[in-house]
């Protein structure tokens, strides 16, 4: 029974409906792992439910303010090396 229950899931899972789904979870899950990371959310600065919910706010400002900024800058933030194929297909052109 197991084994039709993957069988089932996997399936489900190449239908359009289902990537739409887990597209919206998948930036959700993006958005919290970046307050994580990024803005320190995990952890309360203060003591109470509203001090908390304030932090919550300006972290979730701070956050937009960051992808905004990323947003209107044209250059990428990390500076990734060239590939050898890149190098070689700009030194012929």
């Amino acid at each position: 029974p197991l084994h039709e229950i993957q069988i089932h899931n996997r399936l489900d899972q190449r239908t359009e409906q289902w990537q739409r789904r887990y597209a919206i979870r998948a930036g959700i899950e993006a958005t919290i792992s970046q307050n994580v990371r990024a803005h320190g959310l995990r952890r309360s600065r203060y003591h109470g439910l509203a001090r908390t919910h304030v932090q919550h706010v300006l972290t979730a400002m701070a956050c937009n303010v960051t992808r905004l900024s990323d947003w209107i800058s044209s250059t990428p933030r990390t500076r990734r090396r060239t590939t050898r194929f890149h190098a070689l297909c700009t030194a012929t052109a």
